[in-house]
């Protein structure tokens, strides 16, 4: 019970925020709960504390009876799982937790982040009454919101880029010297493939470039195709907002804005290699590049570029085509900045875990990874990690930024040496072993303990338990299954 209370406590000293949602019930189950709920589901999680009013950040509870207790599980069970109320159940018993504050008896609800093939989530029987979480408050989603998450739990079998295109020409749309480069690269890693031998629309509907839909017996250029090799005018007469961005911004002066920039300036056609072959290299300026032999060639190339690679295939393969605005990669003096639009399709736990990628536009991370541009599904946040680690800079960090046509994800890696990362704050060695003996402890009581629930336990921050679980997994803790339903499994010291 002590947890429980330190655990409310805790929520009530953030007060209330994106993740956190305190509701009164002295009238009754609260209808806005459901709204809540779906909010919460179809943006990061967050947790509810029904019994409790907020007023001026300050908390009272209701003071639940025994009965009104077993009544409001008994609604919300019942409301939960009837899908005229609410479209997708996602929790499970250990997620509705009974508590007390100040000796009140209050209940928990612990929101888990919907799977993005059931959203979105809604209620009423209604697809339009699907809502998001955005700072301190839930919002009815737009249509266009609506349409994106229905777009995205498809795709699986609809990726977004094998939209096949009406009344484009392989000789006016796209470009002939970003197809020559590319075919030159790919005969390089592939010498002697079959694929060298055809020409290029043959080529590029193996790509995946061009297609023909088995069921309707339409065929055509793809949007993956106009994407990585059309020119500027094909582009933009698909996706008339289309820009990509990268800003390097290593100078003090406030006068300067950029020390360099490439975007689409009239002088370069803009597809998704050319950008790639020109951001690539000035991302890679930032890295300390020893010299390595390997047999009798030179070997420039370290864990370090590997991991910047992937992390510029990510953010362009990952990218929403149907939100406005594109890719955006910044270069900083102590960091690089990688933007895309859309949100993850699978949490910022199963990401760095490992073998959890699922990606929107699959063609496009094809024709990148042919040519040695992109890791295999499922191992791109392991390169990364590794690339960072090898270098003792501080752990990547992802966030995600929520909005009605401004989802966005953004991916920081840090170039500064560090012993400590994000986070960690003045951590010495002693408290980093203890936090780490805890947690062996926690998981060893209950398997299947989460990790903001180890982080209350423990009385630090989430983002603490996840960078000491990226450093014991492997070694002390090893992870099965996704976030959502796996458990930990503890290794032998």
């Amino acid at each position: 019970m002590k947890g429980i209370v330190s655990f409310i406590l805790d929520l009530c000293q953030k007060k209330e925020g994106t993740e956190v949602e305190f509701k009164s019930a002295i009238g009754g189950f609260p209808g806005s709960f459901w709204e809540t709920y779906s909010a919460f589901v179809n943006t990061k999680g967050g947790v509810i504390v029904l019994g409790v009013k907020e007023k001026n950040h300050h908390f009272t509870p209701d003071g639940f009876t025994d009965e009104q207790v077993d009544k409001y599980k008994k609604t919300f069970w019942d409301c939960v799982n009837n899908k005229g109320k609410v479209s997708h159940c996602l929790l499970m018993d250990k997620d509705v937790i009974e508590g007390e504050f100040d000796g009140k008896k209050v209940l928990v609800f612990v929101i888990p982040r919907a799977p993005f093939d059931v959203k979105p989530v809604y209620i009423n029987g209604n697809p339009n009454q699907a809502f998001k979480r955005n700072h301190e408050g839930d919002y009815l989603c737009s249509k266009e919101e609506i349409s994106r998450m229905f777009a995205d739990a498809m795709v699986l079998t609809n990726p977004q880029d094998s939209r096949i295109l009406k009344n484009f020409s392989l000789e006016r749309d796209f470009d002939q010297t970003t197809i020559r480069q590319y075919r030159q690269l790919f005969k390089i890693k592939h010498e002697g493939h079959a694929w060298n031998d055809l020409g290029d629309l043959e080529f590029l509907q193996r790509l995946g470039g061009y297609r023909v839909d088995q069921e309707t017996g339409e065929k055509g250029f793809t949007l993956a195709g106009v994407l990585m090799f059309g020119t500027e005018l094909a582009i933009m007469g698909v996706m008339p907002r289309y820009f990509v961005d990268f800003r390097e911004k290593l100078s003090s002066d406030p006068n300067i804005r950029w020390t360099d920039r490439v975007y689409p300036d009239g002088m370069w056609e803009p597809n998704l290699y050319q950008f790639y072959r020109r951001v690539l290299p000035k991302l890679f300026l930032a890295l300390p590049t020893p010299f390595q032999m390997e047999g009798v060639y030179r070997q420039d190339e370290t864990t370090a570029h590997k991991a910047v690679r992937e992390a510029l295939v990510n953010c362009i393969v990952h990218a929403s085509t149907r939100l406005y605005e594109g890719p955006v990669i910044e270069r900083y003096p102590d960091r690089l900045y990688f933007s895309n639009p859309g949100t993850m399709l699978v949490s910022v736990e199963d990401f760095f875990e490992g073998g959890h990628s699922i990606c929107r536009n699959s063609a496009l991370h094809k024709m990148f990874e042919m040519i040695g541009g992109g890791e295999r599904a499922g191992s791109g946040a392991d390169t990364i990690k590794k690339g960072w680690a090898d270098n003792k800079w501080p752990v990547p960090e992802i966030k995600e930024h929520f909005g009605q046509n401004d989802d966005r994800v953004e991916l920081t890696l840090r170039l500064v040496q560090s012993t400590s990362s994000p986070g960690k704050g003045t951590e010495n060695e002693e408290t980093r072993v203890k936090t780490r003996v805890k947690i062996r402890e926690i998981i060893g009581r209950n398997p299947e303990v989460t990790i903001l629930e180890m982080a209350k336990e423990i009385g630090v921050t989430p983002k603490t338990i996840e960078w000491h679980i990226a450093k014991m997994k492997g070694v002390e803790i090893e992870r099965e299954g996704p976030a959502n339903g796996g458990h930990w499994i503890l290794l032998k010291p």
